[in-house]
C-alpha cells in the first residue's frame, strides 16, 4: 500500500530532519589575490556569477557561466583514463594545477594531508559588492560569495569511508576551520558544506573532495527548516529535532545506529532510497561549536555510515549536505533570537539511486520505492 508521508522539519514537509588524537597542527597559508583577480577578470568579461529571483514562484537561482567550463572525469570514455594520464589536479605533485591554496593540514614530511583551494569554476565569487537592483518584477544582485574545494586526502582512489579514522578527523577539523573563517566575513549569511560523490551525485572529478559555498542570503531550504523549527519552538518551547529524536529512539524502527553522541536514522519522509540523517544527541545549533571530542565522534559516525552504504549498495553515488544555523548579521544577530535554543544541526546523506523526473519537478513531491523502515533494517544488519 502506498502512503503519503510528511514530517514537520520544514513547513512544506519536504524533508524529515530533522575532544582527541595527536595530529599535525593545521597550518593556514597566506591567501593570495588569485580569487579576487580572477573574479575581477570575470566581471570585466561579463561572466560574473549573478543571483536572480523572479516573481513565480519567487525562488533564488545562481546564474554562473563559468561553471559550464569545468573539466569532467565522467564522460563517455572510461573515467580511469584521466587517472592513468596522471592529470588529476588534486593529486600530490599536481598542486600547480589548482588555484593557490587557502589552507592545508601538513603531513610529516613536508607534504599535505588535506588541502583547501578556491574552486576554479566558482558558483559565487569574491568580487565585487552585491549591488542589488530590481527590473520590474525581477530582482538581481552580483553573485558575491566564496566557493572552496576541500581535497579530502592525497589518495586518489579511496573515499572517506575507506580512509583511516585519523584522516577523516583531519577532514572534519578542516570543515570546522573553514566554516568558522567564512562565517567571520560580514557579507555572508550562510555557509554550506556538501559533498558530491560519483557522476550521478554531481561530481566532476574522481578524486575525493568536498565543497564549501558561502552565500550572501539565507537559502530557501534553510529558511524553511528555520521556519519549521521556530514554529515548533514557539508552540512548545522545545527543540523540534530533539523532540523528533526522542520519538525515533523510542520507536527504533528507523534508527540505524545510536551511539553516545550521535544517532543515524532513516527519515520518516525519506525522499530517496536509503536516505539518512546523522543527528547529534546533544542539543547544538551550530556545527562549528562542537568540542574536539564531539568532532572525533562525528568523524567516526560519518565514516561508519558511509561504509554501511558501500557494504550494502556498492560504490553508490551520493550527496551529503550539512544543515546548520545561518550566520548572524553583524550588529543585529539572528532574526529569530531564540535560534540557539530552537534549532539543531544535522547532516543529510542522499544516495542517488533514483532519478528525478517530471512529476518531482512539477509537484515538489518525491516517490521513494524503499520504505525508510526497510532501509534502516537492512543497514542495521550490515557489517562495518
Amino acid at each position: 500500500m502506498m502512503t503519503l508521508r510528511r514530517s514537520c522539519l520544514t513547513k512544506s514537509g519536504a524533508n524529515c530532519g530533522t575532544r582527541g588524537l595527536k595530529r599535525p597542527a593545521p597550518q593556514p597559508t597566506l591567501k593570495s589575490c588569485w580569487a579576487r583577480r580572477k573574479a575581477r577578470d570575470r566581471w570585466e568579461a561579463g561572466s560574473m556569477p549573478e543571483l536572480r529571483r523572479g516573481p513565480l514562484p519567487g525562488r533564488w537561482v545562481i546564474v554562473a557561466p563559468e561553471r559550464g567550463r569545468r573539466p569532467l572525469d565522467f564522460r563517455a570514455e572510461d573515467a580511469t583514463q584521466t587517472e592513468r594520464r596522471g592529470k588529476c589536479p588534486f593529486c600530490p605533485g599536481n598542486e600547480h594545477m589548482t588555484p593557490p591554496e587557502i589552507y592545508r593540514v601538513p603531513g610529516p614530511e613536508g607534504d599535505w594531508r588535506v588541502r583547501v583551494v578556491p574552486n576554479k569554476f566558482p558558483a559565487l565569487s569574491d568580487y565585487p559588492a552585491l549591488n542589488p537592483a530590481s527590473q520590474g518584477p525581477f530582482l538581481k544582485m552580483n553573485g558575491v560569495g566564496a566557493h572552496e574545494v576541500v581535497i579530502d586526502t592525497p589518495d586518489h582512489a579511496h573515499d572517506l569511508d575507506e580512509l583511516p579514522q585519523e584522516q577523516v578527523e583531519l577532514v572534519v577539523e578542516t570543515y570546522v576551520h573553514r566554516l568558522r573563517c567564512l562565517a567571520k566575513d560580514g557579507r555572508f549569511r550562510y555557509v554550506q558544506l556538501f559533498k558530491n560523490h560519483g557522476a550521478k551525485g554531481g561530481a566532476s572529478l574522481l578524486h575525493p573532495h568536498s565543497q564549501i559555498v558561502a552565500t550572501p542570503i539565507v537559502p530557501p531550504e534553510v529558511e524553511a527548516r528555520l521556519g519549521a523549527a521556530r514554529d515548533h519552538y514557539e508552540r512548545s518551547g522545545t527543540c523540534l529535532v530533539c523532540t523528533l529524536l526522542e520519538k525515533e529512539l523510542s520507536a527504533g524502527v528507523r534508527v540505524v545506529e545510536a551511539s553516545e553522541r550521535f544517532v543515524v536514522l532513516a527519515p520518516y519522509d525519506s525522499r530517496f532510497p536509503f536516505e539518512l540523517l546523522i543527528v547529534p544527541r546533544f542539543h547544538a545549533h551550530d556545527f562549528v561549536a562542537m568540542t574536539q571530542e564531539e568532532r572525533v565522534a562525528f568523524a567516526g559516525v560519518l565514516r561508519r555510515t558511509l561504509a554501511r552504504l558501500r557494504n550494502l549498495l556498492g560504490d553508490v553515488p551520493y550527496n551529503f549536505v550539512l544543515q546548520t544555523s545561518p550566520v548572524p548579521e553583524p550588529g543585529k544577530g539572528w532574526d529569530w533570537p531564540e535560534l540557539p535554543s530552537g534549532y539543531h544541526w544535522h547532516l543529510e546523506i542522499l544516495p542517488r539511486l533514483t532519478q528525478l523526473a517530471g512529476f518531482e519537478w512539477g509537484t515538489g513531491m518525491y516517490i521513494n520505492p524503499v520504505p525508510p523502515e526497510e532501509a534502516a533494517r537492512h543497514l542495521r544488519g550490515v557489517k562495518q
